[in-house]
């Protein structure tokens, strides 16, 4: 296996599990309707930033590119607790497995925080977004002495028949 593979796939895996463990520490199920109290400050730290920081796990690890790979880790942890949780029968009282429709809504507003997390993994993390050397080296002041050869070049080339 190529070590790009196996860097992506370790940079996968360790984004799945903070996504995973971060649900659980949190102990809220996206995935479980609970009526009007599912919308909650809990439903916006397991939407929103347990994915970042799984995408910023995924983009720390495998660098340049780590922002393609951020997508996958909660559409994979998500995927697996619905349909766990839609295969495991009745769930609890004044509960129930959450409308499908809905619960890919939930999971593209996860994706997008992960992809948030990756792009700014990459970018302060890795530090890969930069201007290129000759943008700099264009922005580099140019001593007085070079300065004033270039100008009698243009003199020079003005006066020219």
């Amino acid at each position: 296996m190529k070590p790009r593979y196996a860097l992506g796939s370790a940079a996968l895996m360790i984004g799945s599990a903070v996504n995973y463990f971060g649900d659980r520490l949190l102990g809220f199920k996206i995935e479980l309707w609970t009526g009007l109290s599912y919308f909650g400050g809990l439903l916006l730290l397991d939407v929103f930033l347990v994915p970042f920081l799984s995408g910023l796990a995924v983009a720390w690890v495998f660098g340049h590119g780590g922002k393609w790979l951020c997508y996958f880790p909660p559409m994979i942890v998500r995927a697996l607790a619905y349909v766990q949780l839609a295969m495991s029968g009745p769930t609890a009282p004044g509960t129930s497995v959450l409308n499908f429709i809905f619960w890919c809504f939930f999971v593209i507003l996860a994706v997008e925080a992960a992809a948030f997390g990756g792009i700014l993994g990459e970018v302060f993390i890795k530090r890969i977004y930069s201007r290129p050397a000759a943008a700099r080296l264009a922005d580099q002041e140019v001593p007085p002495r070079i300065r004033a050869a270039q100008r009698a070049q243009r003199v020079r080339e003005e006066h020219e028949p």
